[in-house]
C-alpha cells in the first residue's frame, strides 16, 4: 500500500512538473512576482510602446486576444444565427449554449458552427459582411487597435470561422490576410462542419513569400489563450497581452474607423450575449401584445388620442417646431403653379416617419415612398403612395397631391440607420418653393424596423415589438424663397444639397454622397429594386 501511494505521488510530480514545463513559456514569470519583463522572445504587453518604428515590420495577432475587449464569442455566433438562420435556428443555439460552457472549446466551438451554418446557402450567407463588421468593431479596444495599426503588414488569426470576421478584418481594418477556420461546402452549402487547421509556418510562407519570417514578424497574443505555437515560433518577439489589461482598454471611437461605418443590416439593435438573448426570449411573448396593442391604436384612434396612448406603451416622440409662415411670394414672382399643399421633405430612418412628420404639425399628410410592402401599405394609419422611378410620372403624382394637401417626402430613398445622410434626389426641388425640412431621429432599443436584405413586410412588425422606441422631429423653418428653384432661381441639385445640410445641422450628422443603389449593393449584394 506504500509503495502505491509512493508511486501516486511521484506520478502526480512529474504531471505537474510536465504542466509547468509545457506552459511556462506563456506564463513568464514576470506576471507573477511583478518583476521588469526579460528581453526574451516572450515579453509584456507594455513594452510594446517603447519600440519606435515597427513599420517596416509584419504583426501576427491574435483578433479575440489582442484587438477585441472582450474575448466571448457567443454573440457573434447567435448574430449568425438569428440573422441568417431565423428565429427557430437562435432559440436552438441559446438552449445548447449551456451545455457548450461544460464541454471543451473546441468541441463547444464545433458545435456551435454546426448549429449556425448547417445547411445555409453559402451564397447568401451576407452576415460577416453587412451585419457582423457593427458589432466587432464597437468591441474593438482602442489600445489593441493602436498596437496592431503601427505595423506596415498585419495578419489577423481567429479561432473563429473566416466568414464570419474576414469582411470585417479585411475592409474595416486594412488586414493584409485572415488566417482564420475554413467551412466545409457541399453542393454550396454549409454542412457545419469546420476544415482541419493549416501549419503555421505554411501559411506564413505563402503570405511572406522569400521573406526571412524571424527578422521580420513580431506576434502578439492572449497570455491566457495563445494563439498557434507553431505561428509563433516564427515571430522574433511575442507580446502576450493579459486579460487584466484588456479591462483597462478603452471602446474603439467612432472617429477612428479606417472606413467610416455607414451601411449595416441586421434585426438585432443590441449585442446579444446570453443574458441579453435570454431577456429577447422572455420579451417575445409580451412583445407581440404590445404589438397588436400598438397596431390598433394607430389604426382605429384619432390622432389626439393616439399619442398619448403610444407614449404610454413606450413609443415616446420630442417635437421641436418652428412656426411655419404663410408663404409671401406674389403671383409676379412665383412663376410656378400655386399648390394647396406644402412639401415636408425630411431625412429617412424608418417607415414611420412621415407618420411622426404628421403628428408634429397635427394635421394629415399623404406620404410618398419608391418602396413599401403590400402589408405595410395597408396596415399605414395616412395614405401612402408608391412611386415608380420615373422621373417624369412620379413628378407629375406628386404634383397632382401637393394641389390636394401636405405631401411628406424622404428624398434619401431609403433608410440610413447611423448617423449620416445620403445623397437627396432633386425631384422634390422642381415641385414647388413651398419646402418645410424636417429632421428625425429615431432610437430603438431591441430591434431594427428595416431592412435590406430580409423581409419587408416584416418591418412593421419587428418595429412594434420594441420595448421602447423615441424619436426627435425638429420641424424647420420654411425654406427661403431666395433658395428655392421657381423664385431663388437655384438649381434643383442646389436647392436639394441645401436641405440636405440644413437637416444633417439639426441633427449633428454628416452629410454623404452615398444612394440607395450603394447601400443595396453593399448590404444585399443587389440594386434595391422592390
Amino acid at each position: 500500500m506504500a509503495a502505491e501511494l509512493l508511486n501516486l505521488k511521484h506520478f502526480v510530480f512529474r504531471s505537474k512538473t510536465l504542466l509547468a514545463r509545457r506552459g511556462s513559456q506563456f506564463n513568464p514569470p514576470w506576471k507573477l512576482n511583478g518583476a521588469n519583463p526579460p528581453r526574451g522572445k516572450y515579453q509584456s504587453c507594455s513594452s510594446l510602446g517603447q519600440i519606435s518604428d515597427v513599420s517596416n515590420q509584419a504583426a501576427v495577432f491574435d483578433v479575440e486576444g489582442a484587438l477585441l475587449k472582450s474575448s466571448a464569442i457567443f454573440p457573434y455566433f447567435m448574430l449568425v444565427a438569428f440573422e441568417a438562420g431565423g428565429l427557430l435556428r437562435a432559440l436552438i443555439l441559446f438552449l445548447l449554449y449551456p451545455f457548450v460552457c461544460l464541454v471543451s472549446e473546441e468541441f463547444g466551438m464545433k458545435l456551435m458552427v454546426f448549429v449556425c451554418f448547417f445547411a445555409m446557402k453559402r451564397k447568401n450567407f451576407r452576415v460577416g459582411r453587412a451585419v457582423l463588421p457593427k458589432f466587432l468593431l464597437e468591441d474593438v479596444g482602442n489600445e489593441g487597435f493602436d498596437m496592431v495599426m503601427k505595423f506596415r503588414r498585419k495578419i489577423g488569426v481567429t479561432n473563429l470561422p473566416s466568414v464570419m470576421v474576414e469582411d470585417f478584418l479585411v475592409e474595416y481594418l486594412g488586414v493584409d490576410a485572415v488566417l482564420g477556420r475554413e467551412l466545409k461546402v457541399v453542393f454550396g452549402y454549409f454542412v457545419g462542419l469546420m476544415e482541419e487547421k493549416k501549419s503555421g509556418e505554411i501559411v506564413l510562407n505563402k503570405i511572406f513569400g522569400e521573406e526571412k519570417l524571424d527578422s521580420s514578424v513580431i506576434g502578439i497574443t492572449s497570455l491566457k489563450k495563445p494563439i498557434d505555437q507553431q505561428l509563433l515560433s516564427h515571430c522574433k518577439v511575442v507580446y502576450l497581452i493579459s486579460e487584466t489589461e484588456k479591462r483597462s482598454w478603452n471602446v474603439l471611437p467612432r472617429k477612428k474607423y479606417l472606413k467610416p461605418l455607414i451601411f449595416h443590416d441586421g434585426r438585432l439593435a443590441f449585442k446579444p450575449t446570453f443574458i441579453a438573448t435570454l431577456e429577447m426570449f422572455t420579451w417575445l411573448p409580451f412583445g407581440i401584445f404590445l404589438f397588436i396593442i400598438r397596431l390598433s391604436v394607430a389604426l382605429f384612434l384619432p390622432n389626439n388620442l393616439q399619442v398619448p396612448i403610444l407614449s404610454f406603451t413606450g413609443m415616446t416622440g420630442t417635437t421641436h417646431s418652428t412656426p411655419i409662415e404663410n408663404s409671401n411670394l406674389t403671383s409676379k414672382t412665383n412663376t410656378r403653379k400655386k399648390l394647396k399643399g406644402t412639401l415636408y421633405v425630411c431625412n429617412h430612418r424608418t417607415l414611420l416617419d412621415p407618420i411622426y412628420v404628421s403628428m408634429a404639425i397635427r394635421k394629415p399628410v399623404i406620404a410618398v415612398t419608391y418602396s413599401l410592402s403590400r402589408i405595410t401599405e395597408l396596415l399605414a394609419p395616412i395614405k401612402t403612395v408608391r412611386l415608380t422611378r420615373n422621373r417624369e410620372k412620379d413628378s407629375e403624382m406628386m404634383e397632382k397631391l401637393l394641389s390636394q394637401s401636405d405631401l411628406v417626402v424622404c428624398p434619401e430613398g431609403t433608410t440610413c440607420r447611423e448617423p449620416y445622410l445620403l445623397r437627396f434626389s432633386p425631384l422634390f426641388a422642381e415641385l414647388t418653393d413651398e419646402i418645410v425640412p424636417v429632421a428625425l431621429d429615431y432610437q430603438v432599443s431591441m430591434f431594427y424596423g428595416t431592412t435590406a436584405g430580409g423581409y419587408k413586410f416584416l418591418d412593421p412588425v419587428f418595429l412594434l415589438l420594441n420595448p421602447t422606441t423615441s424619436c426627435i422631429v425638429k420641424a424647420q423653418k420654411k425654406l427661403p424663397k431666395e433658395c428655392s428653384c421657381g423664385v431663388g432661381g437655384k438649381t434643383k441639385f442646389e436647392v436639394a444639397n441645401y436641405v440636405q445640410s440644413k437637416i444633417a445641422e439639426a441633427l449633428g450628422f454628416e452629410c454623404t454622397n452615398l444612394t440607395r443603389k450603394d447601400k443595396y449593393i453593399i448590404l444585399a449584394g443587389n440594386e434595391g429594386k422592390v
